[in-house]
């Protein structure tokens, strides 16, 4: 039987899903990283498919999402989208950091996967963190630099009041690019990663993740089984039950 917990590690408030006989067990472990306005409770599906497969499953709620919740604005909000990705992965290390200290997980199996900002912080913790075994990318982008400048472009056309100087600006975006994979490629390292988006996505667009694939597919010479790109070509900004089947069986094969 799958069971779901609601406890904070490492002050985060999460769902913990695992099997009941299999609760105090080391086991492989996987995070799943919700979407920007989302909240942990959202992705459960993915989380009771992977325990039932066996793994130990976290969904976190992110900075100012879900349980962290604060009265911000839509603008103060959008304006922190950036604040809230790199606090994720930082607290993805501190989680992962206190359930090895717990025994509860075996370290060398680690993954990671996220839906759309989950999915951009999935491939900036593959930047900085060589102990995440594999990934999946749902709608997310690799390319921080360039989706940063996007989202200050359409900032501008939509007339947001950005209280940032380009000066400041500029210093924001060279702090995220040690996260940004499409800068260093070779940080994968020949890990396991599945990414899927749709062609219709107009909100992260696809045009980067593709690119991003073409980049690095020499790089899995030899290792070919280890990358793979799902493209939809209807799909929008929106996850397919196909995607988290494949998700599933993507951890099922590599963690």
């Amino acid at each position: 039987m799958v069971i779901i917990e609601k406890e904070n590690i490492a002050q985060v408030p999460v769902l913990h899903v695992v099997k009941k006989e299999k609760r105090e067990e080391r086991l492989p472990f996987i995070l799943f990283i919700h979407g920007f306005t989302s909240a942990k409770e959202h992705n459960l599906h993915f989380g009771y498919l992977l325990a039932e497969a066996g793994y130990r499953v976290v969904l976190p709620d992110a900075l100012h999402h879900g349980e962290r919740e604060q009265a911000l604005t839509e603008t103060q909000l959008q304006l922190a989208f950036w604040k809230i990705v790199t606090r994720t992965i930082t607290e993805i290390r501190q989680i992962k950091e206190e359930l090895e200290l717990r025994r509860l997980i075996q370290p060398d199996r680690v993954g990671l996967a996220g839906t759309s900002m989950g999915g951009i912080v999935t491939f900036g913790a593959l930047a900085v963190y060589p102990w995440i075994k594999a990934a999946v990318s749902l709608m997310g982008s690799p390319m921080y630099e360039a989706f940063f400048d996007a989202l200050i472009e359409a900032g501008k056309k939509m007339e947001v009041t950005i209280p940032l100087s380009d000066e400041q600006l500029e210093r924001e975006k060279a702090r995220l690019m040690k996260y940004d994979l499409s800068k260093q490629p070779e940080k994968l390292a020949g890990r396991p990663l599945l990414i899927w988006h749709g062609k219709c996505d107009q909100v992260v667009p696809y045009s980067y993740t593709y690119e991003f694939y073409e980049q690095i597919k020499p790089l899995y010479q030899g290792k070919e089984e280890n990358l793979k790109f799902i493209s939809d070509d209807i799909a929008g900004h929106k996850v397919t039950r196909e995607a988290f089947l494949e998700t599933v069986k993507w951890f099922t094969k590599h963690v």
